[in-house]
């Protein structure tokens, strides 16, 4: 009797191991490895600032992963373009929780794609941790699911906006993409201004594809702008900057953290020194910040630009190896929200916290300015 209720037991017992096993598998997670899935725009104008993130990201991963892993899993990152699409996105979000099994999502962009996602993401359970260039509302729509490394674009505006005043500025405008996170940055940029009692000059739409870029720049030279808050990713943002140069403009140009100043001063020239741009990451030259340190040398090796773009996707990569550390080996999507939710943390200088209401972990903002050269100046 003893006997038979052993084998049962036991049978019971590698039946449950099975489960667990295929659970584990269709989860992303094995032994030895874990899978983290990303979706963005990795073509077009707007695709190659993505793929120099998602460079630095790598240096990261790979250097864990040379290490051993975390916890005895090596980290592998499946990337899918979207074209930055929401239709196309949530394919791939679906694609790879099925096909790629992806145990979570990491470096996720956009904000109407993300947007688009919240119903596979909350269904899936799978946590997705520091998208790139995500709208506030668009957030708000995943909180439970998405844990947001950079500070939000409401912050960033009143940041830009707060400096622009102290330095006596009132003529102010606003050169956003013509998408629903470029819509959502204009009305935060009017909010900003409306606290210093103070409306826009102008607020132009600028498409994705450059088409509109001459267009727009005369529009913002007409304006009388004295400065300019920019929203445009890519080479978008120097190539409007030359436009409205060329159409008798003289304003000051400011740049979210989603333009990149290198491209810009490439395009730009000698009349890059007027542009400055609120940056989300603290600086990546810094010789007494050691996680800036040990970027810049293996950004060196691996042949990777250093500089803003790829030192986000670095430091967002450390997040999500630290939020695996934290869950320990028992990796289950619940013990890892579990940990993001707990999570508090200072890396390169910057203060993270996802303890409170809000699914952003960073309010750090530092203004710095571009020389002709593409080099940043604190």
């Amino acid at each position: 009797m003893h006997r038979r209720n052993f084998m049962a037991a036991s049978a019971a017992a590698a039946s449950l191991g099975l489960f667990s096993v295929a659970r584990a598998a269709e989860n992303g997670v094995t032994d030895t490895e874990v899978v983290l899935g990303h979706t963005g725009i990795l073509s077009g104008p707007l695709g190659a600032p993505i793929k120099v993130v998602m460079s630095g990201a790598g240096l990261a991963f790979d250097a864990v992963n040379a290490q051993g892993g975390v916890s005895g899993r090596k980290i592998r990152l499946v990337s899918l373009d979207d074209e930055l699409s929401p239709e196309k996105a949530v394919a791939n979000y679906e694609k790879l929780l099925g096909e790629h099994r992806a145990f979570a999502f990491f470096g996720c962009v956009g904000s109407a794609t993300t947007a688009a996602a919240a119903k596979v993401l909350s269904q899936s359970g799978a946590p997705m941790v520091a998208g790139y260039a995500v709208s506030d509302s668009a957030r708000e729509k995943v909180m439970g699911s998405g844990y947001f490394v950079r500070a939000t674009f409401a912050r960033e505006a009143q940041a830009l906006v707060q400096h622009l005043t102290t330095i006596g500025v009132t003529r102010i405008a606003s050169a956003c993409l013509d998408n629903p996170g470029g819509a959502e940055v204009t009305k935060l940029v009017e909010a900003a201004l409306a606290a210093h009692q103070l409306k826009p000059v102008a607020a132009v739409a600028v498409k994705g594809d450059g088409s509109t870029n001459a267009a727009m720049g005369k529009a913002l030279a007409d304006s009388k702008a004295q400065a300019v808050i920019m929203y445009l990713g890519g080479a978008i943002g120097g190539e409007v900057m030359k436009s409205a140069w060329d159409a008798g403009g003289r304003q000051m140009f400011y740049g979210m953290s989603i333009v990149p100043g290198d491209v810009t001063a490439r395009l730009v020239g000698d009349k890059t020194s007027g542009l400055a741009i609120s940056q989300v990451v603290p600086y990546p030259w810094s010789e007494v910040e050691p996680v800036a340190r040990d970027y810049r040398q293996l950004a060196e090796r691996a042949k990777v630009d250093i500089g803003y773009l790829s030192f986000e996707g670095y430091v967002n990569a450390l997040v999500m190896i630290e939020s695996l550390r934290r869950t320990g080996r028992d990796l289950t999507r619940a013990r890892l929200h579990a940990a993001l939710k707990a999570m508090k943390l200072r890396i390169a200088g910057m203060e993270l916290d996802f303890t409170g209401a809000s699914n952003t972990g960073s309010r750090f903002i530092e203004m710095v300015r571009v020389t002709k050269e593409g080099r940043f100046l604190r």
